[in-house]
């Protein structure tokens, strides 16, 4: 979904229909496909945040010079840092396994070292603490 927002501009609400549209039937249960909506969701509303933490550990790098699929691997994984109760350090092995199977070798050292460095700043700002986002409703 954030994939599909990247690249056809579409708002949160358009991505979410049409991917599950597109998707069809599969053999994600309701709990699955909500929690998967509502990261997307509240990621793409969150994006100018999440966007800005990236930045900051991202050096030499703007996010637009970035592969598409590896920023929004980012973006979820400093979401989930932020406001999901998921360890920070399992959020990191997500957005890892993520990247190898859609991303490159080296793209996955490079999201590793971004997201470690984000990691090591929170953690040095406060111990992991779930605040509310900024909410956007979709239609799902």
């Amino acid at each position: 979904m954030l994939f599909a927002a990247d690249v056809a501009e579409m708002s949160p609400d358009e991505v979410v229909r049409s991917y599950w549209a597109e998707l069809g039937e599969s053999d994600l249960d309701d709990t699955a496909r909500e929690f998967a909506t509502r990261l997307a969701a509240r990621t793409l509303s969150n994006l100018e945040l999440l966007d800005e933490r990236i930045r900051s550990r991202a050096e030499h790098w703007r996010i637009s010079r970035m592969a598409v699929v590896d920023r929004n691997i980012l973006r979820l994984a400093v979401y989930e840092f932020l406001y999901e109760p998921t360890p920070r350090t399992v959020a990191i092995n997500e957005a890892l396994e993520i990247a190898r199977r859609f991303s490159t070798y080296e793209a996955t050292q490079f999201i590793n070292g971004i997201l470690d460095a984000i990691k090591r700043d929170l953690d040095e700002q406060q111990p992991q603490k779930n605040v509310q986002p900024e909410v956007e409703d979709t239609d799902s």
